[in-house]
């Protein structure tokens, strides 16, 4: 079983894609890897010509429409501009067959200027989403720029309140979207540190 998680920024470091390494990280430590794949697509890795031009037979195009097809749930992460998602993710769900969501969780999370454009999520988003074929969009995530501020080295960070709404998410995801139990995953203790009794 595995999750998806897309990144639509047109930008490698971003707010949105903090958000999607916040779920990562929050998958990781509730699942165990081998009961839980995570895997990730970055759109803007993907061949722009072959994006613009709508070119299915294109190997990048081709292996980014199987790990959609392959996910059991997916995370889409996306900046917003001008009240809707990022034109990376829109010409990439264009390429997406009608039913590529049938069947799948998706957790949808976006960030904005301001949390004027919160609604994007329900207004933008989720309407193209279930246009592909997805009845089961878990409540989404919205995260301004002031809570996801940078610290002094430069690094956007999530703030507490964005934090608990991550956790909530996750959690969301593994029992509704995954129908999967959180195990925390237990971590190799040096034999030094093992405590024993004779």
């Amino acid at each position: 079983m595995s999750v998806l998680l897309i990144a639509g920024s047109p930008t490698e470091h971003s707010r949105s894609a903090t958000l999607l390494d916040g779920v990562a990280e929050r998958l990781h430590a509730a699942v165990d890897d081998r009961r839980l794949r995570v895997e990730r697509l970055r759109i803007r890795d993907l061949s722009p010509q072959a994006l613009l031009l709508a070119d299915w037979g294109h190997a990048s195009v081709v292996r980014a429409i199987e790990q959609v097809a392959s996910a059991r749930a997916l995370v889409i992460a996306t900046p917003v501009y001008k009240a809707a998602y990022s034109g990376v993710l829109k010409v990439f769900l264009d390429l997406l067959p009608q039913t590529a969501l049938k069947g799948k969780a998706v957790l949808p999370i976006a960030t904005g200027g301001s949390p004027h454009h919160m609604l994007a999520l329900d207004y933008a988003l989720r309407p193209v989403l279930q246009s592909l074929g997805e009845r089961h969009i878990l409540p989404g995530v919205y995260a301004s720029d002031a809570q996801i501020p940078k610290d002094e080295a430069g690094d956007y960070q999530i703030g507490g309140e964005i934090a608990q709404r991550l956790d909530d998410a996750t959690h969301t995801l593994l029992q509704e979207g995954l129908r999967l139990s959180a195990v925390p995953v237990s971590r190799p203790v040096p034999f030094s540190q093992a405590l024993y009794s004779v």
